[in-house]
């Protein structure tokens, strides 16, 4: 329970170790619990997976009184509160999906200062009758979690979330402390502006993710590209997003029909089938989560191995804050976007339609950004961060770009080919009808066309369809090409195709890159773990499964697959090394300890026993 005396760094090592099972706090976290321990403001921006939640968590624990917590969605309210209980910390959530009788223990336990934290919606906790209950309590401090809500130029803006800049009225002596994970330089400004943060201490810890490896394919039969990518990775939880309803129905669809244990979510299916959808994925039921970006938001689910963009999202930001949702535990994890220029067109047609000419070249802006990282040819993770004014000093290793750069060739003359060809055609076409015209294909609409008779047609022949497609999309991200939005995207000439067409120049284009190289199916370690022994964590994850569905919570309350990683690599035979183990408090070693000491135990004899 809460604890008023102001608390000493070794207390605060000590409830980190002892209630949450960390040896160490990560970068900025212990100034920013000191400084709201002692009363002050704070505006936090850290990735995530960066501890943002033990930021006011432990000094939850070492003010006096309640901390409030304003949270966007239900399901983060959960997912967070499991695991606080888990760890033996008083916490609650009070929201509208309760029934009335628990609504009402919430309150009593609220009243008896029995909290240590409660974590509510804005709009519950802006009403009225709330705040006049909340006169008589002492509040330990109030935090604002996925802050970017506040701000209309943040990507996931709420209008409730703007009636939380009256809280400085209320609750003049109480410290605030906003957090966010994505947030550009606007969004940021707009936070402190709504919440009244002028004189808060800001921390921004950074936007790098160094154990997610960035990877970006031309889309090519996106299915298929989707397939081979699932096949490599068995047993592993991700999610899949697709920008409209219609396509991820037929995508979790399809992925059903050969054996993948998928689910469609989206805000068009009813609540009850979305939250069972939740819940399986974070009982690791389900194996993948097809989805738009209306899930995702409050998944709190630590072992998301991979984030497979089947679209092009809208902004870095959604980019962002979606891949983000993979490897929050620490281990390598992998997102995928799948690129093609006709997701370029449909995003832009969307923009054109909106009336308001500073929002329309805000979203034009945005766009432009992502394209700019999908058609890089550059470490992405440096333009990435870029865009969040990051800088990175030096490349980064874990992109496909670094590992694999991009083989260059001499394209001059088929750029000439696929030029000339879209002039012949009368600058009518788009990229697929002007590929089957240079690959001399023999179909209906071709020959009632008379296109068979064009000089060009079959010229292309010794090329692949995808080859040709690729060459069309580099012409056009080069300036030689644009597509006609307006005119079903056919292809027209710029005045930069001229000299190329002339002769007077060259052109080196990057090789397409279709299929991702085959990549280890196991969540790998990091060099922080080591190597482990994987039949022991595939037992332990087991048994950790079997003891999550007997407590009816998700299996990461139970330990994340960091926890289990170091378990199989440590193979921990007495309570003071299983306490040594990342995530393992005093709660857990009295709670769970005994049954994976003993299967730990069992395992090694086991195995001593075969190879002896």
């Amino acid at each position: 329970m809460n604890n008023p005396r102001h608390p000493t760094s070794g207390d605060l090592h000590d409830t980190l170790r002892r209630v949450f099972g960390y040896d160490r706090f990560r970068p900025r976290q212990q100034t920013i619990i000191e400084q709201l321990i002692a009363g002050q403001d704070a505006f936090v921006l850290m990735p995530t997976g960066g501890g943002k939640s033990l930021c006011y968590q432990i000094p939850a624990l070492h003010r006096a009184g309640v901390a409030v917590v304003v949270s966007p969605l239900i399901s983060l309210m959960k997912d967070q509160v499991d695991a606080l209980q888990a760890n033996g910390i008083a916490a609650a959530l009070y929201n509208s999906a309760q029934g009335a009788e628990q609504a009402r223990q919430v309150l009593a336990q609220l009243h008896t200062q029995e909290l240590d934290l409660l974590y509510i919606s804005p709009e519950r906790f802006m009403s009225t009758g709330f705040l006049e209950r909340l006169a008589d309590i002492d509040i330990a401090l109030i935090a604002i979690d996925e802050a970017h809500c506040v701000s209309q130029w943040g990507h996931d803006f709420r209008p409730e979330y703007q009636q939380l800049g009256a809280l400085r009225q209320y609750f003049p002596g109480v410290p605030l402390v906003a957090l966010t994970a994505t947030a550009d330089v606007q969004t940021r400004d707009d936070i402190v502006r709504v919440l009244g943060l002028g004189s808060a201490n800001h921390h921004v810890t950074g936007f790098d993710r160094p154990n997610i490896r960035y990877t970006v394919l031309e889309k090519h039969k996106p299915f298929d590209q989707l397939l081979r990518f699932l096949q490599q990775r068995e047993g592993q939880a991700g999610i899949v997003y697709a920008l409209s309803r219609k396509r991820v129905e037929e995508i979790a669809g399809k992925l059903q029909a050969r054996g993948v244990r998928a689910q469609p979510y989206h805000a068009g299916l009813s609540s009850d089938h979305r939250e069972d959808v939740q819940e399986d994925f974070l009982r690791d039921e389900l194996q993948v989560v097809v989805a738009t970006v209306a899930f995702g938001m409050g998944i709190d689910k630590p072992n998301v191995r991979f984030v497979v963009h089947y679209d092009l999202p809208k902004h870095i930001e959604g980019y962002y804050q979606e891949t983000g949702r993979a490897g929050r535990d620490g281990l390598e994890a992998e997102a995928l976007l799948l690129f093609g220029a006709q997701d370029v067109g449909t995003a832009r047609r969307l923009i054109e339609n909106n009336d308001n000419a500073e929002q329309k070249r805000i979203e034009v802006h945005k766009l432009n950004a992502m394209v700019g990282l999908a058609e890089s040819v550059t470490c992405r993770r440096r333009v990435l961060l870029n865009y969040f004014n990051e800088r990175l000093q030096r490349d980064c290793g874990n992109c496909d770009v670094c590992l694999d750069p991009p083989e260059q060739f001499d394209a001059t003359e088929d750029a000439r080919k696929a030029l000339s060809c879209v002039y012949r055609l009368g600058q009518s076409f788009g990229i697929a009808y002007v590929v089957d015209v240079l690959r001399g294909a023999d179909n209906e609409r071709i020959r009632s066309r008379h296109h068979q008779q064009l000089s060009t047609y079959g010229l292309g022949s010794d090329r692949s369809e995808q080859e040709w497609t690729s060459i069309f999309r580099q012409l056009i991200h080069h300036g030689y090409l644009i597509q006609d939005i307006a005119n079903y995207s056919v292809l027209k000439l710029t005045e930069a195709a001229r000299p190329l067409l002339r002769g007077e120049q060259t052109l080196q284009l990057a090789k397409p890159r279709i299929r991702e190289q085959t990549r280890n199916k196991r969540p790998l370690a990091t060099a922080a773990h080591g190597p482990y022994d994987e039949l022991l964590f595939d037992h332990l994850r087991a048994l950790r499964k079997h003891i999550a569905e007997i407590q009816g919570v998700p299996p990461y309350v139970v330990f994340g697959d960091a926890s289990l990683v170091q378990m199989a690599r440590d193979k921990p035979a007495a309570a003071e090394e299983f306490l040594a183990i990342t995530g393992v408090g005093q709660h857990k070693l009295e709670k769970y300890g005994g049954d994976f000491l003993t299967a730990i135990a069992v395992y090694q004899m086991e195995q001593a026993q075969r190879t002896g």
